[in-house]
């Protein structure tokens, strides 16, 4: 493939090449098989991945939507909570995140069918939970979830497959874990998209620095 590069802009984070080997999941006519889990802008702006699912520990906010949102060149999708924040939160956070221009939401693993049917008839976006172990997967998709979040840690791939064998056309999208090798069995499992952490600020600046001492410019 041809590709266009820049002196500047060359320096970026990667996601591996082996996550191109998932079929895809396609949203609103964009394909997305790439997806960088942060909200660290400066990561977000400089990362080449597909899309992002930003979810985070603490109790959702708008202005940080706000803030990946505008720092983002690619799809975006946001974590409105049903884990910490519940009920008639979670559904304004919802309603919020489309309002500022999120491709879908992300309820949390604990987040209630109930909340899900209500999240539902509120937005007009795609419906992502998480699943961290064995659900009732039926019961999600007829409360409205359109798209599974897997992250169940070594036993991603597993979830994936019992998933898949049940219901061989939901979206899923999970996990890859840190290398090469868990990502394809996590893809070969049935995954259609990868959600990859990248590395932090940090880590990014300690190869720089090193190389500094070493009197490079750049590593």
């Amino acid at each position: 493939m041809n590709e266009i590069k820049g002196y500047l802009r060359d320096f970026r984070i990667d996601v591996p090449e082996v996550i191109y080997e998932c079929r895809g999941l396609k949203i609103f006519g964009r394909r997305i098989k790439s997806i960088v889990f942060s909200t660290d802008v400066s990561i977000i702006r400089n990362c080449n991945a597909d899309a992002i699912i930003a979810v985070y520990p603490f109790t959702p906010q708008p202005v940080i939507t706000q803030a990946v949102m505008m720092a983002a060149d690619c799809t975006v999708f946001v974590g409105v909570g049903g884990g910490l924040t519940k009920g008639e939160r979670v559904i304004n956070l919802a309603r919020h995140a489309e309002y500022q221009g999120a491709t879908g939401v992300v309820l949390n693993a604990p987040t209630s069918n109930d909340t899900i049917r209500e999240v539902a008839k509120t937005v007009d976006l795609p419906i992502v939970v998480t699943v961290v172990k064995e659900d009732d997967i039926q019961a999600r998709l007829d409360a409205g979830v359109q798209i599974f979040n897997v992250s169940a840690a070594a036993k991603t791939p597993e979830l994936v497959a019992k998933i898949r064998s049940e219901f061989p056309n939901v979206p899923i999208m999970a996990t890859g874990g840190p290398t090469d090798d868990s990502i394809k069995a996590t893809i070969d499992a049935g995954a259609d998209a990868i959600t990859w952490t990248p590395p932090t600020n940090g880590e990014v600046f300690r190869d720089i620095m090193e190389a500094y001492r070493r009197g490079e410019p750049h590593p």
